[in-house]
């Protein structure tokens, strides 16, 4: 039981932080399951993928749309290129070792941070 009250203590964060800024998947969801949940990088890859299956952002999009905060012409264009660039990363990774997916996470995830911290 207290194994999934941590899953929805997660899946509370990352919702908070995705309706807020935009963010989840990557920068809370996996690092938690990995150093927390105790899964191995791929399983927390996979789960992750897993749960955007519903439509999870959907009432926190409703709202930018209604704002005119979001444009629903380039989602869609992003979506069908995540659709398939999600299918071909998954079977890019197969062989790839989790340590090198964690430091490729991690260097992506620092580089998207001094970005951020030098020009904002």
């Amino acid at each position: 039981m207290l194994f999934y009250a941590g899953m929805l203590f997660i899946g509370l964060a990352a919702g908070i932080a995705s309706g807020a800024m935009g963010i989840g998947g990557a920068v809370i969801i996996i690092p938690f399951l990995v150093y927390i949940g105790g899964m191995s990088q791929k399983m927390a890859q996979g789960t992750t993928l897993l749960l955007m299956l519903p439509p999870i952002g959907i009432l926190a999009a409703w709202q930018y749309l209604r704002r005119g905060e979001a444009d629903w012409q380039a989602a869609l264009w992003i979506c069908m290129g995540f659709l398939v660039g999600g299918y071909v990363g998954a079977k890019m990774i197969a062989d790839v070792p989790p340590v090198v997916l964690k430091r490729a996470l991690g260097f992506l995830l620092l580089a998207v941070s001094v970005k951020i911290i030098i020009k904002p």
